[in-house]
């Protein structure tokens, strides 16, 4: 979303991420509820990631507005910031089995000794999204799943739906207070996700997952190299 609102339709970075964090977590929380409700929410897991990512959340907003004029330099960070994110996501979406792999082979990390790991995952997280707006998702869902690979990977996937929400939340927040959201094109987006979610269910269901994950690992590295030269 953010890199669409960017490249595509001129939006200021600072104003597309706030705008798309408050737009998160109004569409996370129809998926979180669905998962909740059918009990593919680790809520112990949810938990160890608040602990890093919504502090992380909160010191990140302070340090951009101490230290950071809102502006060009703004403009600059997130940018960067973003662009790096978007070519790490597709190196993730891409290579997640294997990465899936080589983590079980060579870095084990039991249940009981994930505790440190699962927060600092959450303080990364807290850090990329509040600056960029991505880092969840195929990122975040990846190290769960080399964490905690005992569980199921709708397990996983709901954990980390319902953790997007008070993260997005506090850091949209955040951004409002800043000035760096726009309430008309978040109402916007809102209508527009509705019949977006039914087309893109219908054709999601129809692909297959070989054609899938290369065609949006291409589209995140056009946008990220894209970023990363504005």
């Amino acid at each position: 979303m953010t890199p669409l609102l960017v490249l595509m339709f001129g939006v200021s970075p600072q104003t597309a991420v706030g705008t798309d964090l408050l737009f998160a977590a109004a569409t996370k929380s129809i998926g979180a509820g669905i998962h909740g409700w059918r009990d593919t929410v680790d809520w112990k897991i949810m938990r160890r990631l608040a602990m890093g990512s919504l502090p992380a959340a909160v010191l990140t907003l302070i340090a951009l507005n101490t230290f950071v004029h809102i502006g060009k330099p703004t403009s600059a960070i997130i940018l960067s910031v973003l662009g790096a994110l978007l070519l790490v996501t597709a190196v993730g979406i891409l290579f997640q089995r294997k990465l899936l792999a080589y983590g079980a082979t060579h870095h084990p990390v039991g249940p009981d000794k994930a505790l440190i790991p699962t927060i600092a995952l959450g303080a990364l997280l807290g850090v990329s999204v509040t600056i960029s707006s991505v880092g969840a998702g195929a990122i975040g869902v990846t190290v769960l799943l080399m964490l905690y690979r005992r569980l199921p990977v709708a397990r996983i996937v709901g954990t980390d739906i319902a953790h997007a929400i008070p993260l997005t939340l506090v850091a949209g927040a955040g951004h409002w207070l800043l000035g760096s959201v726009d309430f008309a094109l978040l109402l916007n987006l809102l209508v527009g996700s509705i019949p977006g979610v039914i087309v893109g269910s219908l054709l999601s269901s129809r692909a297959p997952d070989a054609v899938l994950r290369p065609a949006l690992a291409a589209v995140l590295v056009v946008s990220g190299v894209r970023l990363l030269m504005q």
